[in-house]
């Protein structure tokens, strides 16, 4: 007579279920990661540091584990009320975490702030993803891992490129096997705590950030005034207020002639229209509002 699986375990062994937190300094590719890992577009990705300003979370489900992964804001010095609640974020997902892959650029190579990082985690269970490991040689990859397994040692190294996908599935079934043994945390179809009005809001984001100057991404926050559907005619309508905090920025974002307003704007409106699956209308405002990043009233409302 068999023997009948316990609930929760298969043949290969129990079903894991668990948090696993992405951390590191600014700009090493860890939103890239991470809408790599899930396979969907979550989080805006831009080239500029500090692009994350939230936790924003990715489920991947399979039959033998459900892994919550968290994207976190990079850890590093905060001298604003913005800056020091993206890095309470941070340090508050790094102690909810069952798992810490911690996030190190293979192109830039490992900085002081990578090993002040370091020493924050390694008393956890940590795997090291060595990410834009496309950009390097192989020759000089492997003093890298050796200078990785250093700063944490004994956690496993895993050169991955999240631009390229390549060694990411290794990096998923290392972060699946350290999870504790439990049941699956969400339905087995969601993967995201995020809203829809969310990811719009960070699509939006990310054009802004890819099509105005370096002093505009900082300064720049959107907040979703409408969301409203329209099912009979296969239509979403969305209207969002982008902050800045000088007049003069609120004219280069504008443009000329509202040149690159509508050219943000478009560039948004498809790619939500390729996520949604719908049409989209998309209006968005340009507002001023003076030290926006100072303002608690509007920090919450932005989710920070």
């Amino acid at each position: 007579m068999e023997q009948a699986e316990t609930p929760g375990t298969s043949a290969a062994g129990p079903h894991r279920a668990g948090f696993v937190t992405l951390a590191g300094r600014p700009n090493v590719g860890k939103s890239t990661l991470l809408n790599c890992l899930v396979g969907a577009k979550l989080a805006a990705v831009s080239a500029k540091p500090q692009t994350t300003r939230n936790r924003i979370v990715g489920i991947v489900t399979r039959a033998d584990a459900q892994v919550v992964f968290v994207d976190t804001p990079g850890i590093h010095a905060a001298d604003t009320p913005l800056n020091s609640r993206l890095v309470a974020t941070a340090r508050q997902s790094l102690g909810d975490a069952d798992v810490v892959v911690l996030v190190l650029d293979a192109k830039a190579g490992i900085r002081p702030a990578d090993r002040a990082i370091a020493a924050e985690v390694r008393a956890r269970r940590v795997l090291v993803a060595l990410n834009k490991a496309d950009l390097v040689t192989r020759v000089a990859l492997l003093p890298l891992c050796a200078l990785a397994s250093e700063i944490v040692a004994g956690a496993e190294i895993v050169p991955v490129s999240a631009k390229t996908g390549d060694n990411v599935a290794h990096l998923l079934e290392l972060a699946a096997a350290a999870l504790p043994s439990g049941p699956a945390l969400y339905p087995p179809d969601q993967i995201s705590e995020q809203s829809e009005r969310f990811l719009a809001a960070e699509i939006i984001r990310e054009k802004i950030m890819d099509q105005t100057r370096d002093e505009i991404p900082y300064a720049a926050a959107v907040l979703i005034d409408a969301f409203r559907e329209e099912p009979a005619r296969n239509l979403l309508v969305i209207q969002a207020t982008v902050l800045v905090e000088r007049p003069t920025q609120k004219g280069i974002l504008i443009g000329g002639q509202g040149r690159r307003i509508r050219d943000i704007g478009q560039a948004a409106r498809l790619e939500l229209e390729a996520i949604f699956g719908c049409r989209l209308f998309l209006e968005l405002h340009v507002k001023v509002q003076r030290e926006w990043h100072r303002n608690l009233g509007v920090l919450r409302e932005l989710g920070l």
